[in-house]
């Protein structure tokens, strides 16, 4: 691996949860299944109001770890340690090593003793998380640190920063979500690893595929101009085309048996989740999310299948025949064909969403456009897709599963 910019190494920060370990893993699925059902409601309540905006991530956390009062650090510790590293995590710290990098981890999300546990497992410099009080060896529920302050990550970050006399353009930072903004100065390498929407934005690479990838960005290698799917994504934009039958399906056996059918098969995926997550499988359906999930939905729960089938059945509930079928087929035909073809060519990343391509968003519009006119006239089918794949190139808070299929319904409504 090449050194950034033909300089000597420096600094690699890395966010915990989302790029090191599966996100919300640790706190919902391990911890929280410990606690009684009311109080694991209250907090993934607390979790979505902080998503929102409507409370501050320190008052979330305040309110969070009331209820873990009582229980043992060394057994929260335990759980941590079940937890999966994401994939490649380990091979991407010791070549980082080899090449003289050092590396740290900051977490505003997860308790300070937990995140130094996992920089001795990965013989990371610097670890810093949130100071969760303990007396006796027993959480008391109270919570401080720096790193929950506003601003607070920045203020840990330009600390390392004096203490290895480095300037900001010999830092490279990989995070996932908003609360990292802060740390993503303009001199630095920012790259996004499955970035949320405001990091699209302010990162200057996205990486959605393995954290591998970094390494090469990091050592200042241009991104390879063919970067072609792998079997899984291909299987799974397989998958999001069959959506194409829907519209026949509901005409065949009636709009709201689908609608129940999707229900079913949306229940039946979580329940599958769920179970993986814990090491057990459920009949057929397990198989077929592991042979089309993401690197990352392999290790955390992943949402936006569930997104996809709301999107259909919201579409499919709310539009009548035949705006709903085309929007069906504009999402279908245009997402997948964008995912898939655009990763093979296209070069050009958009400005204002790092994680997409010029190319891919036209090639969306082109399948979109087709599948939309087996159901409206070349007017419509041509706004619709317009509309679609502008919104689908957009860095929205919202799943694009949602806003691209009810867009195109919208647009579809509308044009006479």
């Amino acid at each position: 691996m090449a050194v950034l910019n033909g300089e000597k190494p420096g600094l690699v920060v890395f966010d915990v949860e989302g790029v090191l370990i599966p996100k919300n893993r640790y706190l919902l699925f391990e911890v929280g299944r410990k606690l009684g059902f009311s109080q694991f409601l209250k907090i993934v309540f607390y979790g979505i109001l902080y998503g929102l905006g409507f409370i501050s991530l320190k008052s979330a956390l305040k309110k969070v770890f009331r209820f873990f009062r009582g229980f043992k650090m060394e057994e929260l510790l335990q759980l941590f340690r079940t937890i999966p590293l994401m994939s490649d995590v380990e091979e991407v710290f010791e070549k980082l090593r080899s090449e003289g990098w050092k590396t740290a981890l900051i977490s505003s999300g997860l308790p300070n003793v937990v995140v130094q546990d996992l920089a001795t497992r990965l013989k990371a410099d610097y670890a810093f998380g949130f100071n969760l009080e303990t007396k006796n060896g027993v959480v008391t529920g109270e919570v401080s640190g720096e790193v929950i302050e506003r601003h607070g990550k920045l203020l840990v970050l330009k600390k390392i920063l004096e203490t290895e006399r480095l300037g900001p353009e010999r830092c490279v930072v990989v995070v996932d979500d908003r609360n990292n903004a802060p740390i993503l100065l303009p001199e630095m390498l920012k790259i996004g690893f499955n970035p949320d929407f405001v990091i699209r934005m302010k990162a200057d690479h996205a990486v959605t595929g393995r954290l591998i990838e970094i390494l090469s960005l990091i050592g200042g290698e241009k991104p390879r101009r063919r970067v072609f799917p792998s079997k899984n994504e291909i299987i799974r934009e397989i998958i999001h085309a069959c959506a194409f039958t829907i519209p026949f399906l509901s005409s065949l056996m009636g709009q709201y048996t689908v609608a129940l059918l999707i229900v079913i098969v949306t229940f039946l995926y979580a329940i599958s989740q769920l179970a993986m997550m814990e090491g057990k499988n459920v009949a057929i359906v397990s198989s077929v999310i592991r042979h089309a999930a993401t690197n990352v939905e392999l290790y955390e729960f992943g949402t936006a299948p569930i997104f996809f089938a709301l999107g259909i059945l919201l579409v499919l509930l709310l539009f009548s025949a035949p705006v709903s079928s085309a929007a069906i087929a504009i999402f279908a035909f245009g997402d997948s064909a964008a995912a898939i073809l655009g990763r093979i060519v296209g070069k050009r990343k958009l400005p204002f969403n790092k994680g997409k391509t010029l190319e891919g968003s036209i090639i969306g519009f082109f399948f979109g456009f087709l599948g939309a006119t087996f159901f409206v006239n070349p007017l419509k089918a041509l706004a619709g897709a317009a509309v679609a794949m502008l919104v689908e190139s957009l860095p929205l808070p919202l799943n694009d599963n949602l806003t691209v299929p009810l867009t195109a319904g919208v647009v579809l409504s509308l044009v006479v």
